[in-house]
């Protein structure tokens, strides 16, 4: 009988002591994700905030863009590209492994085209470092890598350059996503969440004065910045991982709010959930290996935007952030119920919802409520168990092999 209590209670102070560990590790990212948001809230800065082409913009520039079978769209993106450029940027297409006219059309647009054709070496890092290759001949001061898919906004490309020579660190633009015509509540609630990934929380670094992570276009690089890293490879999120690179090479990037890129959401939910499976599933690896990296870069190198860079990363997605939050939640009021654990452990994990809470609300008030209506916020709990599927698949076979989400017939953003 006193061996049966004295095993009881022993379980009893492990499951405490265990629910403990992971309510701290949880206030990490819920903490760095509330800062974020919340300063950016706070702040005078309302971004995007695109702005008209300097005049004084003299800066050598190639804008660099790779594009797989993007017949369908290429033609949209390059003459609007040229529409909304000064004049003074080289274009390049980079027709990487296309079997349709992607490399016609593109010629046809007035603009340098270079096409490459390798089975084995599939995905977007090659294709940039082939453009790069070429490149390197003549070589700009600045390099700006757009998706095929994204519409650049006027006044974007200058704001770009200019502050990468200015500071002489890869600058992030705005990249923001419209919702396609008729979007259901779940899209918007995806448009939402990439607002809050790819405005609110870069524009809280901003004001912070920390770097941010690349997010894969809009992307504004000065020469020796992106000679300093190897682009060279398959990885599904090649952006996040250059991001860690060029930090370690004491290039950490920045962000532009002054400069907006639009991309468009897919109307498919195969295309959705492709895409989804590709950015979270990438996300969450490169948060496993690489914020160690960063970790250990920073008590080598004491430099704080590596510490800082590790922190941003250590968020992962946020319906990812908030499904666990909620997991760990219940079962800490369960073990409070029965008496298992004290109930400041309850306290804590619900101060650490309010803070999440606050931060998503705070977030869509300020920058979201033109964007996402109220009635559609009642599409939250859909769009996240939408998303469990997706993150049961991650523990079971994640995807690592770049694939390119398929296209929607382009609307007019």
């Amino acid at each position: 009988m006193v061996e049966t209590a004295s095993l009881f209670s022993f379980a009893t102070i492990g499951i405490s002591l265990l629910l403990s560990l992971v309510i701290l590790v949880l206030f990490i990212p819920i903490a760095v994700f509330a800062v974020e948001c919340l300063t950016a809230v706070t702040s005078q800065v309302k971004t995007p905030n695109p702005t008209p082409p300097s005049t004084r913009s003299q800066i050598k520039t190639a804008v660099l863009i790779p594009a797989h079978n993007e017949a369908a769209i290429i033609q949209d993106t390059l003459t609007d590209l040229n529409r909304n450029r000064s004049g003074h940027e080289q274009v390049v297409v980079v027709a990487d492994n296309c079997a349709d006219d992607t490399a016609e059309i593109a010629r046809s647009c007035g603009v340098t085209v270079l096409e490459r054709q390798d089975g084995e070496k599939r995905g977007k890092g090659y294709a940039l470092d082939f453009g790069l290759g070429y490149l390197a001949a003549d070589a700009p001061e600045v390099v700006i890598v757009v998706d095929a898919d994204c519409m650049v906004q006027p006044g974007a490309i200058a704001a770009l350059a200019e502050k990468a020579v200015t500071s002489q660190r890869p600058v992030q633009a705005c990249y923001l996503m419209e919702q396609p015509p008729d979007a259901s509540g779940k899209t918007a609630i995806s448009a939402l969440a990439f607002l809050v990934k790819n405005l609110v929380r870069p524009l809280g670094l901003q004001q912070l004065g920390w770097p941010c992570l690349l997010t894969g276009t809009g992307m504004a690089f000065p020469w020796s910045a992106i000679q300093s890293i190897s682009l060279a490879s398959g990885n599904i999120v090649e952006d996040m991982q250059s991001s860690v690179d060029l930090a370690i090479a004491s290039q950490a990037p920045i962000f532009c709010g002054e400069a907006l890129v639009i991309g468009c959401l897919p109307q498919q939910d195969t295309a959705a959930t492709s895409q989804r499976t590709r950015w979270e599933h990438g996300h969450m690896q490169t948060l496993l290996t690489q914020v160690p990296r960063l970790l250990q870069a920073f008590a080598q190198q004491r430099q704080f935007d590596l510490l800082a860079l590790a922190l941003d990363l250590s968020v992962p997605p946020l319906s990812l952030l908030i499904l666990v939050w909620l997991a760990v939640a219940v079962a800490t009021a369960i073990s409070v119920g029965v008496g298992i654990s004290p109930m400041m452990l309850l306290g804590a994990i619900a101060l650490q919802g309010i803070g999440l809470f606050l931060a998503v609300v705070a977030s869509w008030v300020r920058f979201g409520r033109d964007r996402v209506s109220a009635i559609a916020l009642l599409s939250v709990p859909f769009y996240i168990l939408w998303k469990i599927p997706l993150y049961f698949a991650f523990l079971i076979k994640p995807q690592v092999e770049w694939v390119r989400t398929a296209r929607d017939n382009r609307n007019k953003i």
